[in-house]
């Protein structure tokens, strides 16, 4: 038998998996100069599948994630790559074939894996009381030492979380935590939370040490994706859009995900610290909101930013009428929900803040869960030409979220921006001073580059570009990391 990969999109060209552990030692920087005062990592992580499927194809979310790391120092810049050793990953390379089926359907796996954590940690990494987190929203966070990326287990919490001994149960945990930059805690939550495809959802507080402290349980109105949330100073807001799930799907060996436009979006917001008992539903029309940018409350109204589409953004979760997929309604604009806790309607504002075609947000972290100005993010510019139709982003965007202004940087017309990240001049500097990077894909050649600019001017260009010799793989989430602060031990 042959253990390759299909010959589909999804294992080809550019999205073939690299499957590449290593190290590499100053990157050669191809244009401009690193700004020598930058000291710190900048962590990503991504798919990129160690095996061929086992049901003979997949999604690109169903990846084992391998983290990266570009750690910056005098002016140099080193690079590291590892595969997060989840028990999927080293249940799998034990046996030198896919053990598990289906994105996130465990029915579909070999009955020896049963009861296995499943989760791939593909999808965010993040630093947090000295522990590099990596996230999978069906399962756990796991723990790696941020200086080697070697995989230290997964992370309970220190014993609270989940473990059948444990004070805390969720069988789950968001790929998308909030860190609050004035108290140090982190914030998260399972859906999921007691089994696949119930409406349950557990919320977590854990305190800048990494213990938890506060808990609250509630059902969401349908069983659904909640990929990401929302906290501000004093409320937290768990969206449901209409990704709906379904066990007896999951038991038929059909997606778990299907999109059914015949529900509408509930917005549940409660006090930071609430009771599930306090959760208040708002509704809205149907809409697709996969990540926000951040949120903020002022007198009583929570405000929500992110990236709304009017439907589907994603081909491979059906539509549950069988309706074709659409892409006239996946462009995604930002846009604003506006919830009012002083009145006792039931439904929430929604305001576009921008006409420009965005996603994969990132924002100065220091403004995170208050009121803010400056976001970057990827962007599709229509005007601008670009020879792979299936590339959605072909911009970097700068977004003056309060006067609406928008500046661009287009790289060429076969290269594309992953997720961008913000790395600030200093506490003292005002918002947005300092560098935005990301790494561009090129289509045509297969290769990959780091880019840094100057954050409030991209349209600039970049202020250097460092040279990758390995393809990258598109990865998903991740950010900056600085020096000082990972001197942190744990």
């Amino acid at each position: 038998m042959h253990n390759t990969f299909p010959d589909t999109p999804v294992y080809t060209g550019y999205n073939a998996p690299g499957r590449f552990e290593g190290e590499i030692h100053d990157l050669e920087v191809v244009s401009g100069e690193v700004p020598k005062e930058l000291a710190g990592t900048f962590f990503r992580v991504g798919p990129d599948p160690a095996y061929p499927p086992k049901l003979g194809s997949d999604i690109h979310f169903n990846g084992d994630g391998i983290v990266t790391a570009f750690t910056f120092k005098n002016g140099h810049v080193d690079f590291k790559a590892r595969y997060a050793e989840t028990d999927k990953f080293k249940l799998e390379r034990a046996a030198r074939k896919a053990l598990f089926g289906a994105y996130r359907n465990p029915f579909t796996d070999v009955p020896e894996v049963a009861g296995q954590i499943r989760g791939t940690a593909n999808t965010n990494v993040v630093y947090h009381h000295g522990r590099l987190l990596a996230f999978k929203e069906d399962s756990p966070p796991l723990a790696m030492d941020p200086h080697t990326l070697r995989t230290q287990g997964y992370y309970w919490f220190d014993g609270q979380f989940s473990s059948e001994n444990a004070k805390f149960k969720s069988q789950t945990y968001t790929a998308h935590p909030k860190i609050d930059p004035k108290s140090g805690e982190l914030f998260g939550f399972g859906y999921a939370a007691k089994g696949v495809a119930t409406k349950d959802i557990a919320y977590y507080v854990a305190d800048k040490e990494g213990r938890i402290t506060h808990e609250a349980w509630f059902e969401a109105p349908y069983s659904a994706m909640v990929h990401d949330f929302v906290v501000t100073e004093n409320y937290v807001a768990f969206p449901i859009t209409p990704i709906t799930s379904s066990l007896e799907r999951a038991q038929r060996g059909e997606s778990v995900f299907m999109w059914d436009s015949a529900l509408p979006v509930y917005v549940g917001v409660m006090p930071r610290y609430g009771r599930g008992d306090q959760i208040r539903w708002f509704r809205g029309p149907t809409c697709f909101e996969a990540h926000f940018v951040n949120g903020f409350d002022k007198d009583g109204k929570v405000y929500i930013d992110g990236a709304q589409a009017q439907g589907n953004v994603f081909p491979f979760f059906p539509d549950v009428t069988g309706a074709p997929f659409n892409p006239k309604v996946v462009l995604p604009y930002l846009s604003r929900w506006t919830l009012d806790m002083n009145g006792d309607g039931e439904t929430f504002g929604n305001e576009r803040l921008s006409d420009s075609v965005v996603e994969f947000p990132c924002i100065d972290p220091r403004y995170a869960m208050r009121k803010y100005r400056h976001a970057w993010l990827l962007a599709q510019d229509p005007d601008r030409p670009f020879i792979h139709q299936k590339m959605v982003f072909n911009s970097l965007a700068h977004v003056d979220v309060v006067s609406g202004k928008t500046r661009t940087y287009f790289a060429g017309p076969n290269e594309g921006p992953q997720e961008p990240f913000f790395i600030g001049k200093g506490p003292d500097a005002a918002e947005g001073e300092g560098w935005v990077g990301a790494l561009f894909c090129n289509l045509e050649k297969l290769t990959t580059d780091l880019r840094l600019f100057d954050a409030l001017n991209v349209d600039a260009g970049p202020v250097c570009v460092i040279k990758l010799p390995v393809r990258l793989r598109p990865g998903l989430h991740g950010g900056w990391v600085h020096e000082k602060d990972l001197a942190h031990k744990p």
